[in-house]
């Protein structure tokens, strides 16, 4: 038997249960997991409120991320043994798969080795803040050392991944936040510079920060008619990437009536999760910012998987900074 989180209805976090069911066999091409540690997307949230990009199916589980070791690989799958420590990466729909629970089936495509120097609590930190910032941050070339990067949110995994990315490729990260309360923390996570959306004119602050210049790529993964004011405070020739649609309301395309030249487009870290090659790329990359010291996840609160509503009622407030992890 297995211990899962599922709901059958949309809801708030008290529409997830912890049941026994069947654990199942893994088939071909999938692995069975032993879970560690499991981290927390707000994505899951949405999923879970009727608010993602694809509606649950029900039952319903959820969970993008986990950490653990090999239980059992299925027929055709190699490179992967029980006890081997591992990583899962988002790269498959909620509908099909899902991490919360304590013995969960994967793709094989979304396992990776875990280095025996990274424990389960920051195993299961890094793949969705690291890959989804690492791609327009690193893979695309956009950004250079020198530059000036806007990270909107940049209290969330993927806001904490994009300051340390964007310090690791030598350009300089211009943070924002709702909360001054949050500034300090930014401050020593290794923004150069903090905005404070509430208190202060964000163009103005930017062009003040960049010399009058802008920034060369703003990622922001709240949409919305926001874009628009990020968009007063890119440099010609700049990037917008649009990763999240934390606002639900409609998002305007900035225009060269009012703008600068500038590119905009959306993202996702399936973009990368899905392609093998970008995938090993990726993996790479971020693994060697983790044996370097130069990627640490953060993390900034813990629960037991018996605490799943709990930890979910946290992360829907969004006062941490960092990652949550539910532990198994």
């Amino acid at each position: 038997m297995a211990r899962i989180v599922q709901f059958d209805r949309l809801g708030g976090p008290e529409v997830l249960t912890l049941r026994d069911v069947e654990a199942g066999a893994p088939r071909a091409g999938e692995v069975r997991i032993r879970v560690q540690a499991i981290g927390l997307n707000r994505a899951e949230i949405m999923f879970r409120e009727g608010g993602y990009f694809l509606q649950p199916r029900f039952p319903s589980t959820l969970g993008y991320e986990a950490a653990g070791v090999v239980d059992e690989a299925g027929p055709g799958v190699t490179g992967f043994a029980p006890g081997d420590p591992v990583a899962v990466v988002p790269s498959f729909s909620l509908n099909d798969y899902g991490t919360y629970g304590d013995l969960v089936i994967v793709p094989a495509s979304a396992v990776v080795p875990r280095p025996s120097t990274v424990d389960p609590v920051t195993a299961a930190a890094v793949w969705m803040a690291y890959i989804t910032a690492y791609g327009p941050l690193a893979e695309s070339g956009e950004v250079r050392p020198g530059d000036h990067v806007l990270i909107t949110a940049a209290a969330s995994s993927v806001g904490q991944a994009a300051l340390q990315i964007a310090r690791h490729v030598g350009a300089i990260p211009i943070a924002t936040t709702r909360s001054a309360a949050k500034r300090q923390r930014l401050l020593d996570a290794g923004a150069a510079h903090v905005i404070v959306t509430d208190q202060e004119d964000v163009p103005a602050r930017i062009m003040e920060i960049t010399g009058g210049e802008g920034v060369r790529l703003a990622f922001d993964p709240v949409a919305g008619p926001g874009v628009e004011t990020l968009a007063r405070g890119i440099a010609p020739g700049g990037s917008l990437v649009v990763y999240g649609a934390l606002d639900p309301r409609t998002t305007p395309l900035p225009n060269a009536r009012s703008y600068p030249a500038l590119s905009t487009r959306t993202y996702t870290l399936h973009e990368i999760t899905t392609d093998p090659e970008r995938l090993r790329r990726a993996v790479a990359f971020v693994n060697a910012g983790l044996a370097s010291g130069s990627f640490t996840p953060v993390v900034d609160r813990t629960f037991d998987l018996t605490e799943i509503v709990e930890a979910h009622r946290y992360l829907a407030a969004a006062d941490h900074v960092g990652k949550i992890v539910v532990t198994v």
